[in-house]
């Protein structure tokens, strides 16, 4: 069981319930107000989110038709729909291109994942008046003049191209622009933040899929790999990396979250950490717990070989758990500590809507974007500051990735 699986079975079991909001019960900050003048900031930012997990919705339900999830109407058990976007002024989308790194054994990584793309693009085109596909910055800043949300994809994990660089040049044409180096488990040639290393953070082999990425033009993504893995890409690559979704490990201590150090040499680099919003990352009681978690399913399934037996067993041990408070005040937290550390420059956002299980008071689905934006002018960011934050950070990222490749 993979993390994401492992998350999601928690919160059929009442740990991180889902659709969740942890209440913020313990601080005395207040409720986020939108103002005209957030407002307006808002509207004049071309807001970029690094992940959204809507295709892997669509696969969950086994729905491959868009009948059962029609995104033009609300859809309450998910985070994201077409006027919830619209709402939360939605510029340009990256969707995750998502199978779990439990298909490797099967040998079907590469398959799915093209299914799961091809997902991505069929979605697009069913939604014409308010999707297009986009592969370039020029292309963003064009559908942004239309009003469309501009779509990206995504690929999450390493494991999607099952050892092969041919596969991953493929995957560049078919639209993908990022990649997430590794998922919840440790590759040949990357170790993840989640599960044992073996390889210092890339193999021989995962230095070359790091150039060819730089040559091809496809940003490298380090959500979720190790803080080795981390550093050793950034001693490597050529061009400024991305965090699609993670946070600040100084204010939540999770494996998947970025140190200081590693946040000082992404500046240096010319990067951008996108900030996620789940709970488990973001709040430090929600850290420890989704970490803990994690450890000890894997050591319960060491003992427990029997399946029945430890899904058993794991349910009667998850029942104690608590949801910890968390609300938007501790997702500008992680913003803000990134900007201390690494510079207004190199901060973004990066929901995980729809790949994860809970979400804070505030920022309950892709509606609420524009509260982030009024936080942070109650915290004194200027509009300027708060438009790299919004979706510019990313875009001088992926022009750098792009330019560089033109080379």
């Amino acid at each position: 069981m993979t993390h994401r699986y492992l998350l999601l079975f928690a919160a059929a079991l009442g740990v991180f319930p889902a659709p969740l909001v942890a209440q913020e019960t313990k601080s005395k900050r207040g409720l986020v107000t939108v103002t005209p003048e957030a407002l307006a900031i808002h509207q004049e930012a071309i807001v970029v989110d690094g992940h959204n997990d809507l295709p892997w919705q669509y696969r969950a339900k086994k729905d491959f038709s868009f009948k059962t999830i029609d995104i033009t109407k609300n859809q309450p058990e998910l985070h994201t729909d077409l006027p919830r976007l619209r709402k939360g002024g939605m510029g340009a989308q990256f969707w995750a291109a998502y199978v779990d790194a439990s298909v490797r054994p099967r040998s079907q990584s590469v398959k799915e994942t093209l299914e799961q793309i091809d997902v991505i693009h069929r979605m697009v085109k069913t939604y014409p008046q308010d999707l297009e596909m986009a592969y370039t910055v020029d292309d963003i800043l064009r559908i942004h003049k239309t009003g469309k949300i501009a779509s990206l994809i995504g690929v999450e994990g390493g494991h999607s191209i099952d050892n092969s660089i041919g596969t991953l040049r493929t995957f560049y044409m078919l639209g993908v622009r990022y990649m997430t180096l590794t998922h919840s488990e440790t590759l040949d040639w990357a170790d993840s933040a989640t599960d044992k290393p073996k390889n210092n953070g890339l193999s021989p082999f995962g230095e070359e899929i790091v150039h060819e990425m730089n040559r091809l033009g496809m940003m490298v993504d380090l959500s979720h790999v190790s803080p080795d893995t981390m550093r050793h890409v950034l001693r490597i690559t050529k061009v400024p990396v991305i965090f699609s979704h993670s946070s600040a490990r100084a204010i939540a201590d999770h494996p998947r979250n970025v140190p200081d150090d590693v946040l000082k040499e992404v500046k240096k680099n010319n990067g951008v950490v996108m900030v996620n919003f789940f709970p488990g990352f973001v709040s430090p009681e929600g850290a420890r717990l989704s970490q803990r978690m994690f450890e000890e399913y894997r050591e319960m399934k060491e003992k427990i070989k029997d399946e029945k037996e430890l899904e058993r067993a794991w349910k009667e041990h998850v029942k104690a758990m608590k949801t910890p408070p968390c609300s938007i005040h501790d997702v500008v937290d992680h913003i803000e500590h990134i900007i201390k550390v690494a510079g207004i420059d190199h901060v973004g956002l990066g929901s995980d809507f729809d790949g994860i299980s809970a979400v804070p008071t505030q920022l309950e689905d892709v509606s609420t974007y524009p509260k982030i934006t009024q936080e942070l002018l109650n915290r004194g960011y200027k509009k300027e500051e708060i438009l790299k934050v919004l979706g510019s950070n990313l875009l001088r990222v992926m022009r750098a990735v792009e330019q560089a490749a033109a080379k």
